[in-house]
């Protein structure tokens, strides 16, 4: 199925299939008690979502928002978890699955664990376009869930963002170098 910008695939608490995303990029948020939002996870390409249920059913964690279109394949679970008991390669699968997840979640945590805030603003920068090839975040993520995913403040992230068109705007005001004849 394609899911299109802005659309829910799922919504938190709801029990439901598991996903395999194709194409394009999810966001999961997470809505608390006093009503705010925080943006929890990112999913690319070839995940089966959600991590928490790939053994055993459980709730949605948080809702699943197409950041671009999105091809996705819903799984049937019956089949899906009577395979697990039973099927040894796809337990690998699993396995291998969640191991390069947490491969990804290590490069969060070096996005995190970055000094200089603009540090982990470029380090966040370079892991999208390497997904999907957009350098903008901002097509895809409010300032407040940048922030989030960094560990920032909006203020910040609004400040490194606007630095950031400055400095690019002044390099296109630069003159062109010598042509080579």
């Amino acid at each position: 199925m394609i899911i299109h910008k802005g659309e829910v695939l799922f919504r938190q608490g709801e029990l439901g299939p598991l996903f395999h995303l194709k194409s394009g990029m999810l966001k999961i948020s997470r809505l608390h008690e006093d009503g705010t939002q925080t943006l929890m996870n990112i999913i690319t390409p070839d995940e089966i979502i959600p991590h928490h249920s790939l053994i055993t059913a459980n709730p949605y964690h948080g809702t699943a928002i197409a950041l671009v279109t999105c091809e996705v394949e819903m799984i049937d679970t019956n089949s899906w978890y009577r395979s697990v008991a039973q099927d040894a390669e796809l337990c690998r699968d699993i396995a291998l699955r969640l191991q390069e997840r947490l491969r990804s979640m290590q490069q969060r945590i070096d996005q995190l664990t970055e000094v200089t805030p603009l540090n982990r603003l470029v380090k966040l920068q370079a892991w999208f376009e390497r997904y999907i090839g957009i350098t903008d975040i901002r097509e895809l993520l409010t300032q407040e869930e940048i922030g989030q995913f960094i560990g920032l403040r909006r203020e910040t992230v609004n400040r490194l963002l606007r630095e950031q068109s400055t400095k690019q705007s002044s390099y296109s005001k630069l003159p062109a170098g010598p042509k080579n004849s």
